[in-house]
């Protein structure tokens, strides 16, 4: 796998950036395929982290404008709205799981919010990451200010942990581990795509729910 997408791009660099972009795939994926490419561990941590990074800006920026651009079309309409209430959900699970938390506390609702965000973004597993973790401060309405930090510093830990589990099977193995990895996170992302495209199609948009 980081064979083929070496002679796809053509250049390490621009490739570990170009993956970082995706969702599913984002920085952890960039960082298995930069260090099975042998670039320096610091150099493939900063390009993930970069490029997953700035994939924050457009997402929190444009999410809404787009979905409420594709409800007025009519079909996409229901997909669009299914996809917003998936979103919205997400969102309200995120900070009811804080709230559980700190049941007996009188915390603030918006230091919840950013916490729920930090923690989604930081722990790096499956359907984690910036895209997602931008959605929910989306969805939860919390401003750029409130959104910024915990995505970009929970990245960045995010980010961190995985260099090192890379580092750590580098030490007990020979490079070839990280492309099974590679080739496992790719065919981890489709499933979740999958699945993702399941629960959408399921779920009740707001006209059928009324």
């Amino acid at each position: 796998m980081v064979k083929f997408i070496q002679e796809l791009v053509g250049n390490d660099v621009w490739a570990t950036i170009l993956m970082s972009f995706f969702p599913l795939i984002e920085l952890k994926g960039a960082i298995v395929f930069a260090r099975g490419a042998e670039l320096g561990a610091i150099l493939s941590l900063l390009l993930s982290y970069i490029g997953s990074t700035l994939v924050f800006f457009p997402i929190y920026f444009l999410l809404r404008p787009i979905l409420k651009l594709l409800k007025r079309i009519k079909f996409v309409s229901t997909l669009a709205d299914k996809i917003e209430r998936y979103f919205s959900d997400k969102a309200q699970d995120t900070l009811e799981k804080q709230k559980d938390k700190k049941p007996n506390n009188n915390v603030n609702e918006n230091l919840l919010k950013i916490l729920g965000v930090f923690l989604f973004v930081a722990i790096p597993l499956p359907m984690t990451g910036v895209w997602t973790g931008t959605a929910i401060a989306v969805f939860l309405n919390l401003k750029f200010k409130d959104s910024v930090l915990p995505v970009t510093i929970g990245n960045l830990i995010a980010g961190i942990i995985i260099s090192l589990l890379a580092e750590l099977c580098l030490s007990l193995w020979n490079i070839a581990v990280l492309d099974y990895l590679l080739y496992g996170l790719f065919a981890l992302a489709i499933l979740l795509i999958v699945v993702f495209i399941i629960k959408v199609s399921l779920k009740k948009s707001k006209k059928e729910n009324e």
